[in-house]
């Protein structure tokens, strides 16, 4: 398969770090993104459809049970340290080589930094020195069966001036106001001040991020977050927001926010 990233691939981020205090009893002894949905646990789903579009450099961020997940991929470890995953849900899939890395926030700070101060911290993960600084950000506990991390999308946001490039939904029926609206132009519109006829869509937690928005003026976080400040990301995507630096498009496709047991029952209950 070619993959025409017109230069580096973009390393990836997954969040894997919440509590999932929704889910309980579930998560009271197996992290959210551990839960198996048809057959594999939701964040094998997310990681294998990095792998199809190309992605090789993954890191996943931690805190609750924190080490099941590293010990999960333990069996595709590799002497060398990369990993050996299948890149479909099928016993006998293919198989490919890429770098997994952990940023294991309960370990390094006693627990989750939220999303804004999680990306700060894997910052040096993804965008060492000889990668490109841009990045999939995408949680670990949403399933998309259908979803691509399409390296088009990565060669246009590489062209555009946007700081983050974000994915909306309809709104589920958990979450009826959404959260950003989208200008004709492209550009995301903080809901909270968008007009009243525009309507506005749930974030996917699937977006496409430079470095550089966490940095100021957008973001006070070293890179690295050495001092583990807990931060959410909506007040830093809001504030490039009300100055034209967020772009954003609508998805379609099978999305659900597995937030409840019940969620997580309907899901297995159709596949």
């Amino acid at each position: 398969m070619n993959f025409d990233f017109h230069g580096h691939p973009p390393s990836a981020l997954i969040l894997a770090a919440g509590r999932g205090e929704r889910m309980r009893p579930l998560t009271d002894t197996c992290p959210k993104p551990l839960l198996a949905v048809r057959g594999q646990p939701l964040l094998l789903w997310q990681v294998q459809a990095l792998l199809r579009a190309g992605v090789r450099h993954i890191v996943i961020n931690t805190a609750w049970l924190s080490e099941q997940i590293p010990a999960f991929f333990l069996p595709y470890r590799q002497p060398d340290g990369q990993y050996v995953l299948p890149i479909h849900e099928q016993a006998d899939a293919p198989r490919t080589l890429c770098t997994l890395l952990f940023s294991d926030e309960q370990a390094d700070f006693g627990g989750a930094l939220e999303t804004a101060g999680g990306i700060a911290r894997a910052l040096p993960l993804l965008c060492p020195p000889q990668r490109s600084g841009d990045f999939w950000v995408v949680a670990g506990d949403v399933f998309t069966p259908e979803w691509t991390f399409a390296p088009a999308a990565v060669a246009r946001f590489r062209a555009s001036k946007a700081l983050a490039h974000l994915w909306l939904v309809p709104n589920p029926a958990h979450h009826p106001r959404g959260d950003f609206g989208i200008s004709p132009e492209g550009l995301a519109v903080d809901g909270r001040t968008a007009p009243p006829d525009m309507v506005c869509y749930t974030y996917s937690t699937i977006g496409l991020y430079r470095h550089t928005l966490f940095a100021p003026p957008w973001c006070d976080i070293p890179a690295g977050n050495p001092q583990g400040q807990a931060a959410p990301l909506a007040p830093v995507l809001r504030q490039a927001m009300h100055q034209g630096h967020i772009s954003a498009e609508r998805y379609n496709g099978a999305w659900t926010d597995v937030g409840t047991p019940e969620r997580w029952a309907q899901l297995n209950a159709t596949g």
